[in-house]
C-alpha cells in the first residue's frame, strides 16, 4: 500500500484541479485493491494486488496512466514484489473505428526475475465493437525492449530487442450491474520467436453502487527468456469514478 500512496495523492490533486479544463474533457479515476489469504496449522500465504489508474479523454485523444503493485509471501518467504507503471495515449484521427496508440512502460518483478524492464513503442488499433455496454478491440505495433533480467543460476542478462506487440482488449456490461473486462498481450521478439512475453488481465465486477464494485481479478504473466510465470487470482473492491 505504501508504494501506491504517492500515486493516489497525485491523482487526487488532479481531481481537485479539474476545473481548469473545458466541458469536453472527461476524466476517470480507478482504484482496485484485491487480495487473498490462506492460513492452516502449518502454512500461511497471502497476496495483495493494488492498481491505480487515471485517464483523460477528449474528442480526438486520450491519455492514461496505470500503476500496479503485487506483493505476496508464503511461509514468510517473499514470492511476489512486482511493480508496473504504464503511460499510454490513443489518437483518434484516422479512419472510422481505427486509432493510433503509443506507450511507455516500466516493470520490475520478483516472481518473473525482472530487475528492470523498459518498453516503449507505438502502433494502430481497430475497434470491432465500440458501444457503451460492449467494447472489443484488437491492436498491433512495435515495442523497443530494454531489459535487465536474472536467468537460471543467477546469471544476469542485460539486453535490448524489438518486439511485435499484439493485444486483444474488451469490456462487456450486463444488466448495468456486471462488468467483464480484460486485456491480453502477446509480445514476441523480431529476432527470436522463442523470446516472448504473455500477459492476461481479466476482471469480473459486480456494481454495488455507482462508484463501488466487488471485483474478482485474474492475472497471468509469462516471460520465456527467464522461463518464469505467475498466475494470480484475487478478490476485493474497485472504486471507479468518471468526472
Amino acid at each position: 500500500m505504501a508504494r501506491t500512496l504517492p500515486f493516489f495523492l497525485f491523482f487526487l490533486c488532479a481531481f481537485a484541479c479539474s476545473a481548469q479544463f473545458n466541458d469536453s474533457t472527461y476524466y476517470r479515476l480507478n482504484y482496485t485493491s484485491t487480495g487473498s489469504l490462506n492460513k492452516t496449522n502449518d502454512s500461511r500465504a497471502y497476496l495483495l494486488n493494488n492498481a491505480l489508474r487515471f485517464g483523460i479523454r477528449k474528442k480526438d485523444i486520450s491519455l492514461n496512466s496505470s500503476n500496479v503493485w503485487v506483493y505476496g509471501k508464503q511461509n514468510d518467504q517473499l514470492t511476489n514484489n512486482d511493480f508496473s507503471s504504464t503511460l499510454d495515449f490513443n489518437l483518434y484521427k484516422s479512419l472510422p473505428h481505427f486509432f493510433y496508440w503509443g506507450l511507455a512502460s516500466y516493470n520490475t518483478s520478483k516472481s518473473l526475475q525482472i530487475n528492470n524492464q523498459l518498453l516503449a513503442g507505438a502502433g494502430i488499433a481497430y475497434s470491432i465493437y465500440d458501444r457503451e455496454d460492449a467494447y472489443l478491440n484488437i491492436s498491433d505495433g512495435l515495442l523497443f525492449d530494454s531489459s535487465d533480467l536474472l536467468l537460471a543460476g543467477n546469471i544476469r542478462d542485460v539486453y535490448q530487442t524489438t518486439r511485435n506487440s499484439l493485444r486483444l482488449s474488451f469490456r462487456f456490461e450486463i444488466w448495468q450491474r456486471v462488468v467483464f473486462n480484460g486485456s491480453n498481450f502477446y509480445q514476441v521478439s523480431l529476432r527470436d520467436g522463442r523470446d516472448y512475453i504473455l500477459k492476461s488481465d481479466l476482471a469480473l465486477s459486480l456494481k454495488l453502487n455507482r462508484w463501488l464494485s466487488f471485483t474478482t481479478a485474474y492475472k497471468y504473466n509469462r516471460l520465456s527468456r527467464t522461463d518464469r510465470e505467475n498466475s494470480l487470482l484475487s478478490y476485493g473492491l474497485t472504486f471507479d469514478r468518471y468526472f
